[in-house]
């Protein structure tokens, strides 16, 4: 495995962590305890050693299945949650970032995850008026200072990462914010033209989401492919859903080096930017942990012209 230092931050995360939307139940399959000790066993194993998880995934159900497996080696491990939303059903949550909310928020994340601290906080998916919202970034230093998280960062919503604005990573440094999660992979590329250079510039640690393409550059779909209504991706347009594996079997075909997996290759084409410290794919089996955990191998042995984005 290999590690890069999270901006600002100082952490040294692995290249490749674990996002765990999928074990809160809406991405086709719910998991058992079990299953989802063997994935982070797997992980733990092969170096890994970040977990990104959220107060919504499930109503903290994600944040207590990571948690039953961390209590056990909490150390080793560095360990991001969320804030901002209540879950209440299938894609159904509620926005919640008064500080009293936000306390009640992190005291049960921590609950949850059996911590006494949190590595990163992150606001989740903020428009920019609940960003300012009066007395959250003092409520957030308070728990800074109380041990109780150690790093904050934003996890910029989608629309704005697709739109280019950076408005929340120029606020960055005044709100003690270190770290930018967006969403930034080989068929949404929107980022580089803006946030990931001022990250740079700002020496912002840059996690990426979705970096497989909520799994279409897993390798796995066609354009023929359906998924069922407890999967999220079932809800998008299916128009929207046929243009992007066009894209794939484009990317497949012309792009792709022979012998390579595509996840494993879309992994390392993110990883190759710059501004990018870690990307966080969600892995469903253990066969899935093995295969990104070889994207740190891939990193070194890709040549250029084998991830073909242009910074210019």
């Amino acid at each position: 495995m290999k590690y890069r230092r999270l901006g600002r931050s100082g952490l040294e995360v692995s290249v490749v962590g674990i996002g765990t939307y999928q074990f809160g139940g809406e991405w086709g399959k719910d998991f058992t305890q079990r299953e989802v000790d063997a994935i982070l066993g797997a992980a733990e194993e092969c170096g890994i050693n970040f977990i990104d998880t959220a107060e919504c995934y499930g109503d903290h159900l994600a944040e207590q299945l990571v948690g039953d497996y961390l209590r056990h080696n909490r150390s080793r491990w560095i360990l991001a949650t969320k804030f901002g939303h209540r879950f209440h059903g299938f894609q159904n949550r509620s926005r919640c970032w008064r500080p009293e909310e936000v306390r009640r928020q992190i005291e049960d994340s921590l609950r949850a995850l059996h911590t006494d601290y949190i590595d990163l906080l992150q606001y989740h998916s903020p428009s920019s008026d609940e960003l300012l919202t009066s007395g959250l970034a003092d409520l957030l230093e308070l728990e800074v200072q109380a041990g109780k998280i150690r790093h904050i960062g934003i996890s910029l919503k989608s629309d704005l990462c697709r739109s280019a604005d950076t408005f929340q990573v120029r606020k960055a440094p005044e709100l003690n914010v270190q770290v930018m999660q967006i969403l930034y992979n080989r068929l949404e590329r929107t980022a580089e033209s803006g946030i990931l250079p001022l990250c740079q510039e700002l020496d912002l640690g840059v996690i990426t989401r979705v970096p497989l393409a909520s799994g279409l550059l897993s390798g796995k779909y066609e354009r023929a492919s359906s998924f069922p209504d407890n999967d999220v991706r079932a809800h998008r347009q299916r128009t929207e859903l046929e243009d992007m594996l066009r894209d794939v079997e484009r990317i497949r075909q012309v792009e792709l080096p022979e012998g390579r997996f595509l996840s494993s290759w879309a992994l390392a084409w993110c990883l190759k930017h710059p501004a990018v410290s870690c990307v966080i794919p969600g892995c469903k089996s253990v066969q899935q942990v093995l295969q990104n955990a070889q994207t740190a191998e891939l990193i070194e042995q890709t040549h250029p012209q084998d991830l073909p984005y242009n910074h210019e």
